[in-house]
């Protein structure tokens, strides 16, 4: 059965590869439309991106709309030593790109797109929470026609801070706003991300794929591997945002364990830090489904298959 998303992010490498993989001829899933928020870069980047992917992909027919170029509240900042200056640096994409976005703003897209929607449909939201924030915040009625929020974000640790993650710290007010909406919510955080690195060994196997995607995919990821060799010594580059939609696509790849989650939004110190009640010390109500553990050979196996789908 198609299950009917909307695809807000900030393109950025694993956004990339998530479009691509919920947009495969093999995907179950209807992007109904994509949606772009500062994060990774600045949104005017990160929107450009997303239409370069698109038409990559081949998939001109799925609209992109910009959204929020900061935070609900505090200035943007940008992951440029992870990402590079376009937000994609690696493949090279047209500086203009052939698509263009439409003339709305991604929180009454979203809006919209629920409301005209006849099926529960899914968020999958790859960057900061501030455009889902502000559709809520604008018309909360939207909360019964979501099926669910699967997030890429936070953690038990960080990789920003020492407690925080970078999606989740750029907007720490957005994503207490999403995680207390009373939405279903599943969390990929990065103990779960950083299970699941694209080594040499993982980036050989796509190659021997060889169509335009997958090359395309190889490149995002020699990028992606160099700049977390250099910014944290690890071997592989994680595919953080891409969790998502193999969730989505396959649920029993993951562990999910619900759980009471919170975000801290007050603390100079620990700022965007995500509290996740595993152990159920607080006894509060479980608000979210955090994953814990992830099938790493199976993951590959999935994203090798939903690649060839594009020789089809």
């Amino acid at each position: 059965m198609t299950k009917k998303i909307i695809m807000d992010c900030d393109p950025g490498h694993d956004d990339a590869i998530a479009l691509i993989l919920a947009g495969a001829k093999y995907s179950t899933l209807d992007i109904l439309a994509v949606t772009t928020v500062a994060g990774n870069q600045a949104v005017e980047k990160n929107t450009k991106n997303a239409l370069n992917v698109l038409e990559v992909m081949g998939r001109r027919d799925i609209e992109v709309s910009v959204g929020a170029s900061r935070p609900l509240i505090k200035p943007a900042s940008f992951a440029s030593e992870i990402h590079g200056d376009s937000g994609l640096d690696g493949p090279k994409l047209p500086e203009v790109p052939s698509l263009k976005p439409t003339q709305y703003h991604a929180a009454d897209v979203i809006i919209k797109t629920l409301k005209h929607s006849a099926d529960p449909v899914t968020i999958v939201a790859t960057g900061p929470l501030t455009n889902v924030a502000t559709a809520l915040i604008k018309d909360p009625s939207i909360a019964q026609s979501i099926d669910s929020i699967t997030i890429m974000g936070g953690g038990t640790f960080g990789n920003w801070t020492p407690t925080a993650e970078f999606n989740i710290w750029v907007d720490a007010e957005a994503a207490k706003r999403v995680l207390e909406s009373g939405i279903n919510i599943n969390v990929f955080g990065l103990d779960v991300t950083h299970q699941v690195l694209a080594t040499d060994e993982v980036i050989q196997r796509f190659s021997s794929i060889d169509n335009k995607i997958s090359k395309f995919v190889v490149e995002l990821l020699e990028f992606f591997k160099s700049t977390y060799k250099t910014h944290f010594n690890m071997d592989g580059g994680p595919i953080h945002d891409a969790c998502t939609i193999l969730y989505l696509l396959q649920p029993d790849l993951f562990t999910m364990q619900q759980t009471h989650i919170d975000i801290e939004h007050q603390s100079s110190l620990t700022y965007g830090t995500m509290s996740v009640d595993l152990n159920n010390v607080t006894n509060k109500e479980k608000n979210a489904y955090f994953a814990t553990a992830v099938d790493v050979e199976r993951v590959w196996t999935l994203m090798e298959h939903m690649l060839k789908s594009y020789n089809v």
